[in-house]
């Protein structure tokens, strides 16, 4: 029988993670494919935790990344892969021969995701939330040649607060992406401050959220008649990416940073 600390294992950091789809994915991946491998959830409530995890499990290979540790984690890690430096976020860790490389694979996901979706009056967007999820969105949008605005609960510079988006805006930003954790489970009864009224059949909502599978964000776009979409289809490809990369194939990325 193997020793625990000799199976090859993998993880996803972040808190809280009871509802996180990650370990029942690869899971099921591992067993589908005989990968002789385990995934773990790893709740750092910390990111100062990060060493001691670790040290404590020296046969980790690789660790997703989710909120709140996608931008803090950085200061942690030896090196980043010229994806995480362009997105300025972390979601995936490749640790081999001791060195922690950070990488994201967020970009991928929601490009491939949202390109199908796109018409040409899509040229405008808002992005709600300005975490790690929220960098990854905008560096994606770039590269779409999509102009954006971020949205925060208190302006800054380049920012714009919630009170600020009036339906004339909504006229010209016909692309709304829901980066915060605002409707995921259990908090089903939250949604962004937006005048949802003013949403027509020509916005697509986005929401980075998958549980639940329609948040109050996304009910709320599709009663004034926008087009929505879920962020499960983006986690599925992020997570396959992650995989590719901690098995040396990071080529997946090249088209996408």
């Amino acid at each position: 029988m193997d020793n625990v600390n000799t199976i090859p294992l993998y993880g996803l950091i972040g808190y809280p993670l009871k509802h996180s789809f990650s370990p029942e994915y690869f899971k099921r991946k591992f067993a589908g494919e005989h990968i002789h491998a385990q995934y773990q959830a790893f709740p750092l409530q910390h990111i100062h935790e990060l060493p001691s995890l670790l040290h404590k499990h020296p046969n980790l290979k690789g660790l997703n990344v989710t909120i709140p540790h996608k931008k803090t984690i950085i200061p942690y890690l030896d090196r980043l892969h010229a994806s995480a430096e362009n997105a300025q976020a972390v979601n995936c860790i490749k640790i081999k021969n001791g060195i922690t490389i950070g990488y994201n694979t967020d970009v991928y996901g929601f490009t491939q995701s949202l390109i199908p979706l796109l018409k040409p009056h899509h040229t405008h967007a808002l992005i709600l939330g300005t975490g790690g999820a929220a960098y990854a969105v905008g560096y994606a949008l770039k590269k779409l040649h999509i102009s954006f605005i971020y949205v925060s609960r208190k302006p800054s510079l380049g920012n714009i607060s919630y009170v600020d988006i009036t339906p004339e805006i909504l006229q010209k930003y016909l692309l709304i992406i829901q980066t915060t954790p605002l409707g995921m489970y259990p908090d089903l009864h939250a949604a962004p401050q937006l005048p949802y009224e003013a949403l027509t059949p020509a916005h697509l909502a986005y929401d980075l959220i998958y549980n639940p599978e329609e948040t109050l964000f996304l009910q709320k776009a599709k009663k004034s008649g926008a087009s929505s979409k879920n962020g499960l289809e983006m986690l599925h490809l992020q997570a396959n990416a992650s995989w590719e990369i901690w098995n040396d194939r990071e080529n997946i990325l090249t088209d996408f940073y």
